[in-house]
């Protein structure tokens, strides 16, 4: 026997087996040798293809400026120390312009160069009112979201990661809240506590955070029969650790998509408690409380006109502010994969 037939004894045949297709197929994972052997994480990932997103971009850039214009309206001051001199509205919002002697402009006046969203029924400025407005509307859903997103997040890996009679009584405590539509419950707190800044943030934060809770329970339900949570524990690690350390980073996709949706949900909201005149108090520059102080011209106003900049601008801003946060949100659930995250079809809206 030749050594060439001794060779070829020992060896498997394999047939039907393409190495170049292999070779040209999708990676299976996220290893590249560009990145020197380093695999890219999955918000590295999303964030690639956010960035892809051009409706997402647009939402984000029309937050951003809102967002900077309300912060810029007028010049912050906290605890005696100005933080921010700048000033782009051109007047304060609680002036009222037929008040100053160097003013000619009356109630509902149209839009004019001076005045160009016009004034209210109180001859206030409605352009810098606009501007000034934002800062209680879009820092409460941001606030509002933060606080439930924070604590339904530790609420949940609990539930979640311990199961049995601790997932059972957290769980029914959900269940209880989730009974109450969360704009009801939001009508109670206000009628409670009163109408304010502060209270505003409670009556959407103390109901808001059960949706969080039960996304994250889902997800660590999920996680903690993984391999590395189990190794983990194992190699003896604390429940905090391997909750924080190694579960709870890899719930967060679903958290952060309903998050940034349900900030466009609370604005919402805070406006139409404002409307009902239980937001913040009358004469307030915030976009809901201004459409409760001039919805009567919403059928007739002074000879019969109907001023209708007084209701279309402050009315606008929250409609712009809101459909870019839900551009963001899709933008979002895209980046997550609608199926990696289960919040598909969960609109802010």
């Amino acid at each position: 026997m030749s050594n060439e037939q001794h060779t070829e004894r020992g060896r498997i045949r394999v047939t039907g087996f393409d190495p170049e297709r292999v070779r040209q197929r999708d990676s299976l994972s996220d290893w590249t040798e560009e990145s020197g052997g380093e695999t890219e994480g999955r918000f590295e990932r999303a964030w690639k293809r956010f960035k892809r997103n051009r409706t997402a971009l647009i939402g984000l850039f029309v937050v951003a400026v809102l967002t900077l214009l309300a912060v810029f309206a007028r010049p912050i001051t906290m605890m005696g120390m100005t933080v921010q001199p700048f000033s782009i509205a051109p007047y304060d919002p609680t002036t009222i312009m037929y008040m100053s002697p160097e003013s000619s402009a009356g109630t509902y006046d149209s839009p004019t160069l001076s005045h160009p969203m016009g004034t209210d029924g109180d001859g206030r400025d409605l352009f810098s009112r606009v501007l000034y407005g934002g800062r209680y509307s879009i820092s409460i859903g941001f606030i509002v979201v933060g606080l439930s997103a924070t604590f339904g997040l530790v609420y949940g890996a609990i539930s979640g990661y311990y199961g049995g009679w601790t997932d059972e009584i957290l769980m029914r405590i959900v269940d209880t809240v989730y009974a109450f539509p969360g704009l009801i419950l939001a009508l109670i707190i206000v009628a409670t506590l009163g109408g304010g800044y502060w209270q505003l943030v409670a009556a959407f934060a103390i109901p808001g955070w059960i949706t969080y809770a039960r996304l994250i329970r889902g997800e660590v339900l999920t996680i903690k029969e993984n391999e590395y949570v189990m190794a983990a524990k194992a190699l003896g690690a604390r429940d905090r650790s391997v909750i924080f350390k190694h579960i709870v980073p890899n719930a967060m996709p679903p958290l952060i998509v309903y998050g940034t949706l349900n900030i466009g949900t609370v604005v919402i909201g805070v406006a139409a408690l404002g409307f009902l005149g239980l937001g913040m108090p009358p004469g307030t520059a915030e976009w809901g409380t201004m459409l409760d102080q001039t919805r009567e011209t919403l059928i007739q106003g002074p000879g019969g006109a109907i001023p209708w900049w007084a209701t279309v601008f402050p009315g606008g801003a929250i409609f712009l502010f809101v459909m870019a946060m839900n551009m963001i949100g899709d933008g979002v659930n895209d980046a997550f994969d609608a199926q990696e995250t289960g919040i598909e079809g969960q609109g802010g809206g």
